[in-house]
């Protein structure tokens, strides 16, 4: 194995028989040259990018971004994978590395980044975001930058996004963001303000997590006897008006369709908040 071009301190390319690698591993090229042999001793991470244009971007992250961020994100993503216990999406590399170097330069620059999104990433998304605390706590050790939890909602994102293999994160994003839009019709309905910390939030955000799952994989869903159902609808009129209302707002902005029966569940979290009835 031998270099072919040299990306940075710690990563080169090789080519093989099979194809063009992506190596890395702390010193790998240093002070080495084109046509040297590689190091076998040092080797950490060999990519071989299915997509050619992401293996292209890859190879322009790596030769453009500072070499303290991308090893921050390498040693973030193997932590997120010992974790997890899952191998992570190959497209995390780029993803995550490119997201982290940007957001650290804006900090650097005294701009503020706001994560509108974090009391619901903090429920939905609870193993990733202690990665983003790790990440956290790291950035502090290696750099001196103090992120805000709003930064560590979005490495939270990115590593979940990569985790489920869910494609864009434009697909997270809007998810959560439905979350976040059930919770304000709720809010705004009842004229009460859901704390991230409390009970009832968590029950709810975790129970229209639940739905999506369900819909999003064709999982057969238990109905509520129809008879049930109407009893909810009778017995909670308010808190299934806001439900209906919910409802046909995230239809509208998402298309997304909540089932009657899922709209009664949801009726109850909501006469549970409406009255107070914490468990």
């Amino acid at each position: 194995m031998k270099i072919n071009k040299i990306l940075n301190n710690n990563a080169i390319i090789v080519k093989e028989p099979d194809g063009e690698k992506i190596v890395m591993g702390a010193g790998i090229a240093f002070q080495k040259q084109k046509n040297d042999p590689v190091d076998q001793s040092r080797i950490e991470k060999i990519f071989v990018m299915s997509d050619r244009a992401k293996h292209r971007q890859l190879e322009e992250i790596l030769s453009t971004l500072p070499e303290e961020h991308i090893q921050l994100s390498e040693e973030i993503i193997s932590y997120g994978e010992s974790q997890l216990g899952v191998k992570i999406n190959e497209h995390i590399h780029i993803a995550l590395t490119d997201h982290l170097s940007f957001a650290l330069d804006r900090l650097v620059r005294g701009m503020v980044i706001k994560n509108t999104l974090l009391n619901e990433i903090k429920v939905l998304y609870a193993k990733e975001f202690q990665i983003g605390l790790y990440a956290k706590a790291l950035i502090k050790e290696r750099l001196g930058i103090d992120i805000p939890e709003d930064e560590v909602g979005y490495i939270a994102l990115h590593i979940y996004t990569a985790k489920r293999n869910a494609g864009e994160m434009s697909k997270t994003l809007d998810i959560t963001s439905m979350m976040r839009d059930i919770v304000k019709v709720i809010e705004d309905s009842l004229k009460v303000k859901l704390e991230g910390h409390t009970v009832s939030y968590e029950r709810l955000i975790t129970h229209l997590r639940f739905a999506v799952q369900r819909s999003e994989s064709g999982e057969p869903f238990h109905e509520l006897d129809s008879d049930v159902v109407h009893i909810i609808r009778e017995k909670y009129k308010e808190s299934y008006a806001v439900a209906k209302r919910a409802g046909d707002l995230i239809k509208k902005e998402y298309g997304f369709v909540l089932h009657e029966s899922e709209l009664a569940y949801i009726s109850m979290q909501i006469q549970r908040i409406k009255t107070r009835e914490i468990v």
